[in-house]
């Protein structure tokens, strides 16, 4: 299997950034309402962070989010983008990304978040976690490939290596899921691991890492308290319950076991970023200081390992 474009072991050390989930929802927006985009980006230099990825509190010009994310020395990293190739064609899907991955370009990013977003419920993060829509299996084929070209291109005309993002509620949430669209993809689908939501979907993240080390282009860490996950599961919550309740947290928080993650990085020589994210209540989870913690925990228990690789 060959490595994809962006993921080159052994030349660099990983980077490590920070998702704005820590300051502002971008579903929820009464959660860290009236926080501005200079608060957000100040608090994440101040905690040691490299860079960002896109929010909706930043500008989606170019030059102006070039210029703001200067002023702090912080770089683009990625943006997630809602993918709807479970019903659109290629040729409508590079239409709709033009806008953003235009911006993710300029800003110098190398991976664009891939969300699949269609065949999903309309309300699919406002329903019982149980009740998730799941998508046919004789669909599969077709959109492994119209996802496959759709990363050929996003990668030839903008630079871009697209990341599928397995999520809850969507169409990859377990480890068969995945495993099944990402065999049936070309090797130009690269794979955002997100430790939080394959712990919320039941299993464990190091089976990615095992099956699909090559693909792995960006990795999100993110924590998940296992007392709130057995309560979200036996009560039903939705998944938006379930982050108003406190489901997932900043890594070091949570019962997640980073040990696999710290050996993959320094053995496989994983060079792209690291991305702390949480979606959490800034009331109660304050992001300057939510951040700095998960920030030393990250540098002391997930990256030590790798300065002695």
């Amino acid at each position: 299997m060959r490595h994809n474009t962006f993921y080159s072991p052994g030349t660099a050390a990983p980077q490590l950034g920070v998702s704005p989930l820590s300051w502002v929802n971008e579903v929820l927006h009464h959660l860290g309402a009236g926080t501005t985009a200079e608060q957000c980006l100040r608090e994440a230099a101040q905690a040691g962070f490299q860079g960002v990825e896109l929010s909706r509190l930043f500008p989606r010009d170019a030059d102006a989010l070039n210029l703001l994310l200067g002023q702090y020395d912080l770089q683009l990293i990625s943006g997630w983008y809602d993918g709807f190739l479970t019903e659109r064609s290629v040729e409508a899907e590079l239409e709709a990304v033009q806008q953003h991955a235009t911006l993710l370009s300029r800003g110098g990013a190398k991976v664009m978040v891939y969300g699949e977003c269609g065949w999903m419920a309309e309300n699919a993060l406002d329903i019982p976690l149980r009740q998730r829509r799941l998508l046919p299996a004789d669909r599969l084929e077709a959109y492994a490939e119209r996802l496959s070209r759709f990363a050929e291109a996003l990668l030839r005309n903008y630079g871009l290596q697209l990341a599928f993002h397995h999520h809850l509620m969507m169409t990859t949430e377990t480890f068969d899921e995945i495993a099944l669209l990402l065999n049936a993809c070309s090797p130009d689908v690269g794979l955002l691991l997100d430790t939080g939501h394959a712990c919320a979907a039941g299993f464990s993240y190091p089976l990615l890492i095992d099956a699909f080390a090559d693909r792995i282009c960006h990795i999100h860490l993110k924590d998940v308290r296992a007392d709130r996950l057995q309560q979200a599961r036996a009560s039903d919550w939705t998944f938006n319950q379930a982050v108003l309740n406190g489901l997932f947290c900043v890594p070091g928080d949570g019962d997640v076991d980073f040990a696999p993650l710290s050996r993959f990085i320094a053995e496989r020589g994983y060079n792209g970023w690291l991305v702390v994210e949480a979606e959490q209540d800034p009331a109660i989870a304050p992001p300057l200081e939510t951040v700095t913690r998960a920030q030393r925990y990250v540098a002391r228990h997930i990256l030590a390992q790798e300065s002695l690789a």
